[in-house]
């Protein structure tokens, strides 16, 4: 696979032009049923991204080719379900592996709507699901718009990394940036797969063993941040060099979402809808969650005092380090993750997990491009949310597990917050944007 995948990237490499072909396909195949099962499109749109990032595309042009050619591969896998029903097991392909349709039909009968949003980060189940909606007769306008949400998260999920890489070798960073961003991600790669390790093999203290191995991370981040400058420095003039009004705009947007007072509004809101649907143990686990991670992050930031990039206009007066959206925002969205994957096997919960970051990470990411923290503040906020998080999910599941919620009080419940944030997201954006411009 190797030499195939090095003839790929090097033809491209020799005509440039045709990466945004390369990047909208690769992302339909990876997406159409039957192919993406064969095709190890993974690996070659994180290596397609990278020469992207080498400065033939732009990170919007990189995002929206892979958001449109997901979107057409989910679009042809319906219709091949819709038009051929029962008979596209006969299809070549199924007719000799049976189990591809045998487990996404499973997962979906079983999860309905959910399953083609957390089934898109699930190798061998995103271009069988929307396949099976199709041969299931799923409305057409619900699985677009599922289809939509999945595909714009999975987008920057699978291309974001390898565009970034191919951006930081392109730029002339600090000299001991990559010495120090490798060990950046090698200390969160030992944690990423620690959680996973522990939680696949179901240990039976893996929540309590990923919060200890976060908190040895962020006290290794409080006491080495200052050997990880030229890290911070190169890091935020790469985010730097790719803004642009639009992008401005949103990040703006989303910034909203992890102020301190709107994240109290939105964490109040939370807990009191679990109160009143009688979710009690569910409550208490978000509310500590919630209040532990605004507590020991007002208290950490006055410790450190650390002062932000002098980047914006109007400096914020406030400390810097821990990100306080960092840990706002990812404690939030994991508790949530926490909440939707309880009762469901390990698999489902780790995806659900993923999802929940997916948002937060936009939001801690979104104080980097603004200039108003620097990578290592959210990477702190990010481990003191997890901390947080896994310690009090072991307290709350001492005696027994969290009990899945019921169907009326995710009714009840998600609506309600999806509304919180939208307003939150959307008012007050132009004042915010006066702030942080130029």
């Amino acid at each position: 696979m190797s030499q195939w995948l090095e003839s790929i990237t090097g033809w491209l490499t020799l005509n440039p032009q045709w990466l945004a072909v390369a990047v909208f396909i690769v992302a339909c195949v990876e997406c159409l049923a039957i192919a993406g099962l064969i095709v190890p499109g993974t690996v070659l749109l994180f290596a397609i991204a990278a020469l992207a990032g080498s400065g033939a595309l732009s990170l919007s042009e990189t995002l929206l080719l892979g958001f449109l050619g997901g979107l057409l591969g989910d679009g042809v896998s319906y219709y091949l379900g819709r038009h051929f029903h029962q008979n596209i097991r006969r299809l070549p392909g199924l007719r000799h592996h049976p189990e591809w349709m045998n487990g996404a039909e499973t997962y979906f009968h079983k999860y309905g709507i959910a399953s083609l949003l957390v089934g898109r980060f699930i190798g061998p189940l995103r271009p069988m699901l929307p396949m099976v909606a199709g041969m299931c007769d799923m409305p057409f306008p619900r699985f677009a718009a599922v289809s939509i949400v999945a595909a714009a998260g999975w987008s920057v999920a699978y291309l974001l990394p390898g565009w970034a890489t191919g951006a930081a070798f392109r730029l002339p960073l600090p000299e001991g940036f990559w010495p120090e961003a490798g060990i950046v991600a090698a200390s969160l790669a030992v944690l990423l797969g620690l959680a996973l390790n522990s939680g696949l093999r179901g240990h039976r203290r893996a929540t309590l063993w990923i919060g200890c191995a976060s908190l040895t991370l962020l006290i290794a981040l409080f006491i080495g941040y200052p050997h990880l400058n030229d890290f911070d420095q190169g890091l935020s003039a790469l985010v730097q060099e790719h803004r642009s009004a639009w992008l401005d705009r949103t990040m703006v947007m989303v910034t909203q979402l992890g102020e301190f007072k709107k994240m109290f509004v939105a964490s109040a809101v939370f807990t009191g809808l679990l109160l009143l649907a009688r979710q009690w143990r569910h409550a208490l686990f978000v509310g500590a969650t919630l209040a532990g991670a605004a507590v020991i992050n007002t208290g950490t930031k006055l410790f450190f005092a650390r002062g932000r990039p002098e980047i914006l206009t109007d400096p914020l007066t406030s400390f810097s380090m821990p990100s306080g959206h960092a840990s706002g925002a990812f404690a939030f969205f994991l508790a949530l993750a926490v909440l939707a994957g309880c009762g469901q096997p390990t698999r489902l919960r780790m995806t659900w997990l993923l999802l929940g970051c997916i948002p937060a990470a936009f939001i801690a990411l979104s104080r980097v491009y603004l200039g108003a923290h620097w990578p290592t503040d959210i990477l702190a906020g990010t481990l003191l949310a997890m901390t947080v998080c896994a310690f009090s999910l072991t307290v709350i599941q001492h005696r027994s597990p969290l009990p899945p919620m019921s169907q009326k009080a995710w009714w009840l419940v998600l609506p309600a917050v999806v509304a919180v944030l939208g307003f939150i997201a959307f008012t007050g954006s132009a004042h915010a944007l006066l702030r942080y411009a130029y």
